[in-house]
């Protein structure tokens, strides 16, 4: 397998609680940006791939592992693969890492199934089935 998509971020005061730490909720937007990136990297665009190819890949379950807390204004690498295609579903992993110290904050996990405009499920496309599996060889 080649190595993950890596995409940084660092964290803003509005994604903290009143405790300091990263909203749990916040590490699915944080999945979802590293997603996005990890397609752009292999040459596509999320919103190219909804107007052109009618290609909507919805959410269907999402798990997050919280190991340590991130923080405000912590530097957080996300590192995003597919661990699993099977047209129509897709399955992505995530790790997300603090940049200084390279420490697990968390490790999620999300599954997608390939719809069209109406939510009918449909194959993902060749052209993009190709690009992913050239990152899970």
């Amino acid at each position: 397998m080649t190595e993950p998509a890596q995409t940084r971020l660092r964290v803003r005061y509005a994604e903290t609680d009143q405790m300091g730490v990263v909203y749990y909720a916040n590490y699915f937007i944080w999945c979802e940006i590293g997603r996005v990136e990890y397609l752009r990297s292999l040459g596509y665009d999320y919103k190219q791939m909804e107007m052109i190819d009618d290609c909507h890949l919805p959410v269907v379950e999402a798990t997050c592992r919280y190991r340590a807390p991130a923080r405000y204004d912590d530097e957080v690498v996300i590192e995003t693969r597919v661990t699993a295609l099977r047209s129509p579903v897709i399955k992505f992993g995530y790790r997300l890492v603090r940049a200084v110290d390279n420490q697990l904050l968390a490790e999620a996990e999300t599954v997608h199934v390939c719809v069209d405009r109406q939510m009918n499920k449909k194959p993902l496309p060749e052209k993009y089935q190709q690009a992913i599996r050239a990152t899970m060889e």
